[in-house]
């Protein structure tokens, strides 16, 4: 059989699983919240137009508001000042848009503490135990955040000071986009910095290193936990919004069992 033939069968066969890593999108979808004067991004919103009524008699369909890094959703690099020049939403390969994931867990340590950050040091440290990050591939981040991600209040985790969410440390976030092989980050939380990288020199450091080098984020993702550490092949799938910095998407992976 061909390739792509015995890949069909496997999937037929659950040989191949699809492990959804999306959050349902709906109005309590957790979003930034950004500190005044700086613009808000919307909630997501379903407005009916027609539900098998006098407005469309068979037929049932919705205007949607949202923001474009609302809810799980792809980070371009033209998201961020230090990409200003780079791809749009829209100009990202389509190959680009298939690749294989390391999976690396510290959910232990953010659980012990919300502001954890990841290392390069912790990123060698499971080099050691499984192999290099794939080349041209995605590091995602496994925090154990998303159990939270039905509530805006525990999703942010925010007081005084601000937010606190796990993140990377500025050294980390430069490694990753200027020496490490992968194309980009994933992470559980409402975006790929750390709550507290507001206050970082520079700030936000995933933002401005990873955009800055044309690589790009994966945000608010689920169910890292039933992926393993390596094998697994991403699927990211924005919507092609010209123009656009980023877009909710529909983010699978897909796992070989057995």
């Amino acid at each position: 059989m061909s390739i792509l033939s015995t890949f069909a069968e496997a999937l037929a066969t659950a040989r191949i699983e699809v492990v959804d890593l999306t959050a349902p999108l709906h109005s309590g979808t957790p979003v930034i919240q950004l500190p005044e004067p700086f613009a808000q991004t919307a909630t997501f919103e379903l407005e009916e137009l027609s539900r098998y009524d006098d407005r469309g008699p068979a037929w049932y369909w919705n205007n949607i508001r949202t923001g474009e890094h609302t809810g799980t959703h792809f980070d371009a690099p033209n998201h961020w000042v230090t990409g200003r020049d780079g791809e749009d939403v829209a100009s990202v390969a389509a190959r680009k848009l298939i690749a294989p994931a390391a999976v690396l867990d510290f959910s232990d340590r953010a659980a012990a503490d919300p502001d954890f950050l990841l290392e390069v040091e912790h990123i060698r440290e499971w080099e050691s135990a499984h192999g290099p990050l794939p080349e041209g591939g995605w590091l995602l981040f496994r925090t154990g955040w998303d159990a939270r991600s039905e509530s805006q209040g525990e999703f942010l985790n925010a007081d005084e000071n601000g937010p606190h969410t796990p993140g990377l440390s500025v050294e980390c976030a430069r490694w990753l986009a200027e020496e490490s092989p992968v194309i980009g980050l994933g992470v559980e939380t409402v975006g790929t910095d750390a709550g507290k990288a507001h206050s970082f020199d520079p700030p936000f450091p995933c933002h401005s290193a990873l955009m800055g080098s044309g690589k790009y984020g994966l945000t608010q993702l689920q169910n890292l936990a039933q992926l393993p550490p390596t094998g697994a092949l991403v699927v990211a799938a924005p919507l092609p919004i010209v123009g656009g910095s980023g877009s909710p998407s529909r983010v699978l992976a897909l796992v070989e069992r057995g």
